[in-house]
């Protein structure tokens, strides 16, 4: 081939590449216009209430995407945030920081500590994993309920300083957690679509063919580990923030499980899932709100119809359409 076509094959490579990003940043833009007008086009406080809620499991649903693209479920997510939420609130009210510094403070707390145990934790796999993430959550909690005299013990810490004085509204709480949501998001969406992704992926899959190959498998999953707790810690800064009350049981046993059910109803293996899976899973209870008696009768089963419809997670139908598209085509000729 001559050096003249090089260029113009290179080219076309390029613009190839380019158009799953092009149409990323569309889908984004698209999404993005209605959220960024809900205050506008609805000023009712609850409704903008639910949509920070929702975005703040966003952020803790994604911290937890990426452990489980490496391969592991952790019971102990929601202990990180609320290991985060004590550390930027007890940095604010006893070491006098900025509240944003506050939240960068809970972050590298939660980072911190997942970086002590995540070289031990990250040996096991499968359900030795998960028991002893449940155990190190338990713990989390314990010391929470006991420390009484820095967290409040069972009793918590109430009349938190507010993120800025500015930031009081319910609409401006909302756009501080779509900015983070959104970084977050894009954070994770460029992380997941490198190099590094690929690896993440490779490990989950054949974690010792891929250690063959020369990739680092524990420095790279200690590495996830800890960026993930350190966004469930920041997620947890967050709600301390915005609801101005913390205790030990906003982080317990039941918060984690409903992070993995977030996952597993959006679809553990698309960065979509997570986003999906928190969606429906704070908004569909507000829905039944109007059926006190059956409302986690109702909720528990669409819960099972969707999980038994959709194996994939609900982010997978687009997955099902375009493959039954597909299948329709090559019938056709």
């Amino acid at each position: 081939m001559s050096n003249a076509h090089t260029p113009v094959l290179a080219a076309r490579r390029g613009r190839d590449g380019a158009r799953p990003g092009l149409r990323l940043a569309c889908v984004a833009a698209v999404a993005a216009l209605p959220l960024l007008a809900l205050p506008y086009l609805s000023g009712n406080t609850f409704l903008l209430t639910i949509g920070t809620l929702i975005l703040l499991n966003i952020i803790g649903a994604l911290s937890l995407h990426l452990i489980i693209r490496c391969g592991h479920i952790s019971l102990a997510h929601a202990g990180f945030m609320g290991v985060g939420a004590y550390a930027c609130v007890l940095s604010v009210m006893r070491l006098g920081l900025p509240p944003f510094l506050g939240l960068l403070a809970g972050a590298l707390a939660a980072g911190a500590l997942a970086l002590a145990v995540g070289p031990i934790l990250l040996r096991l796999t499968g359900k030795y994993f998960v028991l002893v993430t449940f155990l190190l959550g338990e713990i989390i909690r314990l010391v929470l309920v006991e420390w009484e005299g820095v967290t409040g013990g069972s009793s918590g810490l109430s009349n938190l300083p507010q993120l800025h004085p500015g930031l009081d509204t319910a609409a401006a709480q909302y756009y501080v957690a779509l900015a983070a949501a959104a970084l977050c998001g894009a954070f994770c969406i460029r992380l997941l679509r490198s190099e590094t992704g690929r690896a993440i992926d490779a490990v989950r899959e054949a974690e010792r063919l891929t250690e063959c190959t020369g990739v680092p498998v524990l420095r790279l999953k200690v590495g996830i580990f800890v960026l993930g707790c350190a966004m469930a810690g920041l997620a947890g800064g967050l709600l301390a923030f915005f609801m101005r009350y913390i205790d030990p049981t906003t982080f317990g046993m039941a918060d984690s499980l409903n992070l993995v059910v977030m996952n597993v109803l959006g679809g553990m293996y698309h960065v979509a899932g997570p986003i999906v899976g928190a969606v429906v899973l704070v908004a569909l209870p507000e829905l039944l709100r109007g059926y006190v008696e059956v409302q986690r009768i109702v909720f528990g089963l669409a819960l099972i119809v969707i999980m038994a419809s959709f194996p994939g997670g609900l982010a997978g139908i687009v997955q099902m359409a375009r493959a039954a598209l597909r299948a329709r085509k090559e019938a056709r000729r």
